[in-house]
Protein backbone atom coordinates (compact mmCIF):
# COMPACT_ATOMS: atom_id res chain seq x y z
CA UNK A 1 0.00 0.00 0.00
CA UNK A 2 2.70 2.64 0.78
CA UNK A 3 4.09 4.53 -2.18
CA UNK A 4 3.04 4.86 -5.84
CA UNK A 5 2.13 1.49 -7.42
CA UNK A 6 4.72 1.74 -10.20
CA UNK A 7 7.58 1.60 -7.67
CA UNK A 8 6.82 -1.88 -6.31
CA UNK A 9 5.10 -3.94 -9.00
CA UNK A 10 4.58 -7.64 -8.34
CA UNK A 11 3.28 -10.52 -10.40
CA UNK A 12 -0.36 -11.18 -9.43
CA UNK A 13 -1.54 -14.58 -8.24
CA UNK A 14 -4.55 -14.27 -10.55
CA UNK A 15 -5.18 -11.60 -13.16
CA UNK A 16 -7.74 -10.89 -15.88
CA UNK A 17 -7.24 -8.21 -18.53
CA UNK A 18 -10.41 -6.12 -18.57
CA UNK A 19 -8.96 -3.82 -21.23
CA UNK A 20 -10.51 -0.51 -20.21
CA UNK A 21 -9.92 2.08 -17.51
CA UNK A 22 -13.64 2.21 -16.71
CA UNK A 23 -16.20 -0.58 -16.57
CA UNK A 24 -19.07 1.76 -17.50
CA UNK A 25 -19.57 0.23 -20.96
CA UNK A 26 -19.84 -3.36 -19.75
CA UNK A 27 -20.66 -3.75 -16.06
CA UNK A 28 -21.83 -7.33 -16.51
CA UNK A 29 -18.43 -8.40 -17.82
CA UNK A 30 -16.83 -6.48 -14.95
CA UNK A 31 -18.82 -8.51 -12.42
CA UNK A 32 -17.90 -11.66 -14.35
CA UNK A 33 -14.23 -10.75 -13.96
CA UNK A 34 -14.61 -9.96 -10.25
CA UNK A 35 -16.31 -13.28 -9.65
CA UNK A 36 -13.66 -15.17 -11.61
CA UNK A 37 -10.75 -13.64 -9.71
CA UNK A 38 -12.47 -13.83 -6.30
CA UNK A 39 -13.18 -17.54 -6.75
CA UNK A 40 -9.43 -18.21 -6.42
CA UNK A 41 -9.22 -16.52 -3.01
CA UNK A 42 -8.49 -19.29 -0.49
CA UNK A 43 -9.37 -17.19 2.61
CA UNK A 44 -6.06 -18.14 4.22
CA UNK A 45 -4.89 -14.53 4.49
CA UNK A 46 -6.73 -11.20 4.84
CA UNK A 47 -7.92 -9.72 1.55
CA UNK A 48 -8.15 -6.00 0.81
CA UNK A 49 -10.53 -5.15 -2.04
CA UNK A 50 -9.53 -1.84 -3.60
CA UNK A 51 -12.71 -0.60 -5.27
CA UNK A 52 -12.99 2.02 -7.98
CA UNK A 53 -13.55 5.72 -7.44
CA UNK A 54 -16.76 5.61 -9.50
CA UNK A 55 -19.33 6.26 -6.77
CA UNK A 56 -22.01 8.28 -8.56
CA UNK A 57 -25.08 7.02 -10.36
CA UNK A 58 -24.61 3.48 -11.66
CA UNK A 59 -21.16 3.37 -10.06
CA UNK A 60 -22.72 3.55 -6.60
CA UNK A 61 -25.23 0.85 -7.53
CA UNK A 62 -22.39 -1.33 -8.80
CA UNK A 63 -20.53 -0.79 -5.54
CA UNK A 64 -23.59 -2.02 -3.64
CA UNK A 65 -23.58 -5.13 -5.86
CA UNK A 66 -19.93 -5.78 -4.99
CA UNK A 67 -20.48 -5.40 -1.25
CA UNK A 68 -23.51 -7.67 -1.37
CA UNK A 69 -21.83 -10.35 -3.48
CA UNK A 70 -18.36 -10.37 -1.88
CA UNK A 71 -19.55 -10.08 1.76
CA UNK A 72 -16.61 -8.17 3.24
CA UNK A 73 -16.09 -8.02 7.00
CA UNK A 74 -15.28 -4.28 6.94
CA UNK A 75 -16.08 -1.44 4.55
CA UNK A 76 -13.89 1.67 4.68
CA UNK A 77 -15.79 4.58 3.13
CA UNK A 78 -13.81 7.73 2.37
CA UNK A 79 -16.06 10.72 1.88
CA UNK A 80 -15.38 13.74 -0.29
CA UNK A 81 -14.96 17.19 1.16
CA UNK A 82 -18.13 19.27 0.97
CA UNK A 83 -20.13 16.59 -0.87
CA UNK A 84 -23.01 14.74 0.75
CA UNK A 85 -24.50 12.89 -2.21
CA UNK A 86 -23.17 9.46 -1.21
CA UNK A 87 -25.00 7.76 1.66
CA UNK A 88 -23.10 5.85 4.35
CA UNK A 89 -22.82 2.24 3.14
CA UNK A 90 -24.09 0.69 6.35
CA UNK A 91 -25.18 -2.98 6.41
CA UNK A 92 -28.79 -1.81 6.51
CA UNK A 93 -28.37 0.46 3.49
CA UNK A 94 -26.74 -2.29 1.43
CA UNK A 95 -29.36 -4.82 2.53
CA UNK A 96 -32.38 -2.74 1.53
CA UNK A 97 -31.01 -0.85 -1.51
CA UNK A 98 -31.18 -2.10 -5.06
CA UNK A 99 -27.87 -2.40 -6.82
CA UNK A 100 -27.22 -2.25 -10.54
CA UNK A 101 -27.68 -6.00 -11.05
CA UNK A 102 -29.06 -7.13 -7.69
CA UNK A 103 -32.19 -6.22 -5.78
CA UNK A 104 -32.64 -5.31 -2.14
CA UNK A 105 -34.47 -7.23 0.56
CA UNK A 106 -37.86 -6.75 -1.08
CA UNK A 107 -36.92 -9.23 -3.80
CA UNK A 108 -34.47 -11.92 -2.80
CA UNK A 109 -33.39 -13.06 -6.22
CA UNK A 110 -30.76 -11.28 -8.29
CA UNK A 111 -31.69 -10.07 -11.71
CA UNK A 112 -30.65 -12.16 -14.66
CA UNK A 113 -27.16 -11.13 -15.71
CA UNK A 114 -27.01 -13.12 -18.90
CA UNK A 115 -26.19 -16.71 -19.73
CA UNK A 116 -23.40 -19.02 -18.78
CA UNK A 117 -21.43 -18.39 -15.61
CA UNK A 118 -23.55 -15.42 -14.60
CA UNK A 119 -26.37 -17.80 -13.69
CA UNK A 120 -24.56 -18.60 -10.47
CA UNK A 121 -25.05 -15.04 -9.25
CA UNK A 122 -28.74 -15.80 -8.66
CA UNK A 123 -29.80 -16.79 -5.17
CA UNK A 124 -31.54 -20.18 -4.70
CA UNK A 125 -35.29 -20.25 -5.13
CA UNK A 126 -37.12 -19.16 -2.00
CA UNK A 127 -33.94 -18.31 -0.09
CA UNK A 128 -33.68 -14.79 1.24
CA UNK A 129 -30.40 -12.94 1.20
CA UNK A 130 -28.70 -12.86 4.56
CA UNK A 131 -28.30 -9.29 5.78
CA UNK A 132 -24.79 -7.85 5.35
CA UNK A 133 -22.79 -8.03 8.56
CA UNK A 134 -19.86 -5.75 7.69
CA UNK A 135 -18.60 -3.00 9.94
CA UNK A 136 -18.55 0.46 8.37
CA UNK A 137 -15.47 2.61 9.00
CA UNK A 138 -16.33 6.12 7.83
CA UNK A 139 -13.55 8.60 7.03
CA UNK A 140 -14.44 12.24 6.41
CA UNK A 141 -11.49 14.42 5.25
CA UNK A 142 -11.47 17.95 6.59
CA UNK A 143 -8.99 19.42 4.11
CA UNK A 144 -10.36 21.37 1.11
CA UNK A 145 -10.60 20.01 -2.46
CA UNK A 146 -10.24 16.37 -1.39
CA UNK A 147 -11.22 14.16 -4.30
CA UNK A 148 -11.90 16.88 -6.88
CA UNK A 149 -12.86 14.81 -9.98
CA UNK A 150 -10.83 16.70 -12.61
CA UNK A 151 -7.59 16.55 -10.68
CA UNK A 152 -8.10 12.90 -9.81
CA UNK A 153 -8.58 12.01 -13.50
CA UNK A 154 -5.30 13.64 -14.55
CA UNK A 155 -3.49 12.09 -11.60
CA UNK A 156 -4.77 8.62 -12.49
CA UNK A 157 -3.65 9.01 -16.12
CA UNK A 158 -0.13 9.92 -15.00
CA UNK A 159 0.02 7.01 -12.55
CA UNK A 160 -1.27 4.63 -15.24
CA UNK A 161 1.45 5.73 -17.67
CA UNK A 162 4.06 5.38 -14.94
CA UNK A 163 2.85 1.85 -14.21
CA UNK A 164 3.20 0.90 -17.88
CA UNK A 165 6.68 2.43 -18.05
CA UNK A 166 7.64 0.68 -14.82
CA UNK A 167 6.46 -2.61 -16.28
CA UNK A 168 8.45 -2.04 -19.49
CA UNK A 169 11.45 -1.23 -17.30
CA UNK A 170 11.70 -4.96 -16.62
CA UNK A 171 13.00 -5.29 -20.19
CA UNK A 172 16.13 -3.39 -19.19
CA UNK A 173 19.28 -5.03 -17.89
CA UNK A 174 19.57 -5.06 -14.08
CA UNK A 175 23.09 -3.68 -14.45
CA UNK A 176 23.40 0.03 -13.82
CA UNK A 177 24.03 1.81 -17.09
CA UNK A 178 22.39 3.41 -20.07
CA UNK A 179 18.72 2.65 -20.65
CA UNK A 180 18.34 0.80 -23.94
CA UNK A 181 15.71 2.09 -26.39
CA UNK A 182 12.94 -0.38 -27.07
CA UNK A 183 13.76 -0.60 -30.78
CA UNK A 184 17.18 -2.04 -29.90
CA UNK A 185 15.64 -5.01 -28.02
CA UNK A 186 15.02 -8.29 -29.86
CA UNK A 187 11.30 -9.14 -29.90
CA UNK A 188 9.69 -12.56 -29.74
CA UNK A 189 8.42 -13.90 -33.07
CA UNK A 190 4.97 -15.42 -32.72
CA UNK A 191 3.28 -17.21 -35.65
CA UNK A 192 -0.18 -15.98 -36.58
CA UNK A 193 -1.71 -19.43 -36.03
CA UNK A 194 -0.20 -19.86 -32.54
CA UNK A 195 -2.40 -17.27 -30.80
CA UNK A 196 -5.98 -16.09 -31.05
CA UNK A 197 -6.86 -12.39 -31.27
CA UNK A 198 -9.68 -10.39 -29.77
CA UNK A 199 -10.34 -6.63 -29.56
CA UNK A 200 -12.18 -6.11 -26.28
CA UNK A 201 -13.60 -2.60 -26.35
CA UNK A 202 -14.96 -2.18 -29.87
CA UNK A 203 -15.86 -3.98 -33.09
CA UNK A 204 -13.11 -4.17 -35.69
CA UNK A 205 -13.57 -5.57 -39.19
CA UNK A 206 -11.36 -8.64 -39.78
CA UNK A 207 -9.70 -6.84 -42.67
CA UNK A 208 -8.55 -4.08 -40.29
CA UNK A 209 -7.54 -6.20 -37.32
CA UNK A 210 -3.80 -5.99 -38.07
CA UNK A 211 -3.94 -2.19 -38.28
CA UNK A 212 -5.56 -2.14 -34.84
CA UNK A 213 -3.08 -4.63 -33.38
CA UNK A 214 0.13 -3.07 -34.70
CA UNK A 215 2.01 -0.85 -32.20
CA UNK A 216 -0.51 -1.68 -29.46
CA UNK A 217 -0.48 -2.71 -25.81
CA UNK A 218 -1.84 -6.26 -25.47
CA UNK A 219 -2.69 -8.66 -22.69
CA UNK A 220 -0.90 -11.99 -23.02
CA UNK A 221 -3.58 -14.48 -22.03
CA UNK A 222 -4.28 -18.18 -21.76
CA UNK A 223 -7.61 -19.58 -22.94
CA UNK A 224 -8.48 -23.18 -22.02
CA UNK A 225 -9.36 -24.10 -25.60
CA UNK A 226 -6.57 -25.14 -27.93
CA UNK A 227 -6.01 -22.63 -30.73
CA UNK A 228 -6.66 -24.41 -33.98
CA UNK A 229 -6.38 -22.91 -37.42
CA UNK A 230 -6.39 -24.69 -40.76
CA UNK A 231 -4.45 -21.88 -42.41
CA UNK A 232 -1.48 -19.81 -41.23
CA UNK A 233 -3.76 -17.33 -39.46
CA UNK A 234 -4.70 -14.97 -38.06
CA UNK A 235 -7.09 -16.62 -35.58
CA UNK A 236 -9.94 -14.30 -34.55
CA UNK A 237 -12.24 -14.85 -31.57
CA UNK A 238 -15.88 -13.86 -31.90
CA UNK A 239 -16.36 -13.25 -28.15
CA UNK A 240 -14.14 -11.88 -25.39
CA UNK A 241 -12.97 -14.83 -23.29
CA UNK A 242 -12.89 -14.85 -19.50
CA UNK A 243 -9.37 -16.14 -18.97
CA UNK A 244 -6.09 -15.74 -17.13
CA UNK A 245 -3.77 -12.91 -18.15
CA UNK A 246 -0.09 -13.77 -17.67
CA UNK A 247 1.33 -10.36 -18.45
CA UNK A 248 1.53 -7.66 -21.09
CA UNK A 249 3.47 -6.77 -24.18
CA UNK A 250 3.83 -4.39 -27.10
CA UNK A 251 3.17 -5.57 -30.64
CA UNK A 252 6.10 -3.67 -32.17
CA UNK A 253 5.54 -5.02 -35.66
CA UNK A 254 3.52 -7.39 -37.85
CA UNK A 255 5.27 -9.35 -40.60
CA UNK A 256 2.56 -10.08 -43.15
CA UNK A 257 4.88 -12.07 -45.43
CA UNK A 258 6.22 -14.47 -42.78
CA UNK A 259 2.93 -14.39 -40.81
CA UNK A 260 4.59 -13.33 -37.56
CA UNK A 261 3.81 -10.96 -34.71
CA UNK A 262 6.84 -9.22 -33.19
CA UNK A 263 6.16 -8.78 -29.47
CA UNK A 264 8.22 -7.15 -26.73
CA UNK A 265 7.41 -8.42 -23.24
CA UNK A 266 9.18 -9.01 -19.92
CA UNK A 267 7.08 -12.13 -19.23
CA UNK A 268 9.50 -15.04 -18.60
CA UNK A 269 9.70 -17.77 -21.31
CA UNK A 270 8.25 -20.47 -19.05
CA UNK A 271 5.04 -18.42 -18.78
CA UNK A 272 5.03 -17.38 -22.43
CA UNK A 273 4.68 -21.03 -23.41
CA UNK A 274 1.18 -20.91 -21.91
CA UNK A 275 0.08 -17.82 -23.86
CA UNK A 276 -2.30 -18.59 -26.71
CA UNK A 277 -4.41 -15.43 -26.86
CA UNK A 278 -3.73 -11.73 -27.39
CA UNK A 279 -6.36 -9.32 -26.04
CA UNK A 280 -6.31 -5.73 -27.30
CA UNK A 281 -8.07 -3.21 -25.09
CA UNK A 282 -8.49 0.54 -24.87
CA UNK A 283 -5.19 1.06 -23.02
CA UNK A 284 -2.76 3.30 -24.87
CA UNK A 285 1.01 3.06 -24.81
CA UNK A 286 2.39 6.30 -23.26
CA UNK A 287 3.33 8.85 -25.90
CA UNK A 288 6.90 9.08 -24.62
CA UNK A 289 7.48 5.48 -25.74
CA UNK A 290 6.95 6.60 -29.34
CA UNK A 291 8.53 10.06 -29.35
CA UNK A 292 11.23 9.62 -26.70
CA UNK A 293 13.27 6.74 -28.17
CA UNK A 294 16.95 7.51 -28.69
CA UNK A 295 18.86 6.73 -31.88
CA UNK A 296 16.07 7.16 -34.42
CA UNK A 297 16.93 9.28 -37.44
CA UNK A 298 14.32 10.80 -39.67
CA UNK A 299 10.65 9.98 -39.39
CA UNK A 300 9.57 8.27 -36.17
CA UNK A 301 7.59 5.06 -36.77
CA UNK A 302 3.87 5.23 -35.87
CA UNK A 303 4.07 9.00 -35.26
CA UNK A 304 2.64 11.68 -37.54
CA UNK A 305 2.15 15.42 -37.30
CA UNK A 306 -0.07 15.42 -40.39
CA UNK A 307 -3.35 14.99 -38.52
CA UNK A 308 -6.78 16.36 -39.40
CA UNK A 309 -9.25 16.61 -36.52
CA UNK A 310 -12.16 16.50 -38.97
CA UNK A 311 -11.35 12.86 -39.84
Amino acid sequence: LPGPPFTHQQTPCKMVYYGQTSCEQDTERYLDVVKYVFSYYKKEVPLIINTMGWVKGEGLLLLIDLIRLLSPSHVVQMDMYDWNAMPPLTPEHVHFSAGLHTKGKQQSKCKQLGVGDMESWKYPEGEDMSAPQHKLLYVHPEFPRAGVPGEVRVHCTILRDMSILGYLGQLQSPDIGAVLPLHSLVPYQVPFNAVALRVIHTDVAPSNIMYALNASWVGLCCIPEEVRCQTDGPVLLTQTPLCDCLGFGIVRGVDMEKKLYHILTPVPPENLRLVNCLLLGNIAIPNCVFVGQQGIEGEIPYVTSDYNFSL
